[in-house]
């Protein structure tokens, strides 16, 4: 299961990102928002905290440029999230990151780079070995 939600500035490809999930088939909450004005920060708490609940697997969050969202959903307890904005980047941070969240700009990419960021962040596994001991440091410092 998949957590997703948008501020205001993303709620569009937040739409988009959605059906293309449910062309895949891929399961997912929808957290909201197309409200504005929206605060990011509330939304990405939401969606974070459904991954701290196990109730979802991964997040995508979506808002302007995907920053504030990765700010603030890295400040949660058990969050990697990565900006993505090629495809490079969304590969490398599943298989050295093991980031369970997805942050992506609606004013940076594009609709058909967005699905591509998501195919591979979806389907790129974490490769483990000497990353695991790195990802067990960063997750140490939340303690």
């Amino acid at each position: 299961m998949i957590a997703i939600g948008s501020d205001h500035a993303a709620a569009a490809l937040r739409h988009i990102v959605m059906e293309y999930l449910d062309e895949k088939k891929i399961p997912y909450i929808d957290c909201g928002t197309d409200e504005s004005p929206s605060d990011y920060p509330v939304i990405a708490k939401e969606v974070c905290g459904k991954i701290q609940s196990g109730e979802a697997e991964m997040g995508i969050l979506v808002c302007g440029t995907g920053i504030g969202m990765s700010l603030t959903a890295n400040k949660m307890k058990g969050i990697r999230a990565a900006v993505c904005s090629e495809t490079y980047s969304a590969k490398y941070t599943r298989l050295h990151n093991d980031a369970n969240v997805l942050c992506m700009g609606e004013r940076v990419v594009g609709t058909g780079l967005a699905k591509e960021i998501l195919d591979v962040f979806l389907t790129t596994q974490f490769e483990g070995g000497r990353h695991a001991r790195r990802v067990n440091m960063i997750m140490e410092l939340e303690k």
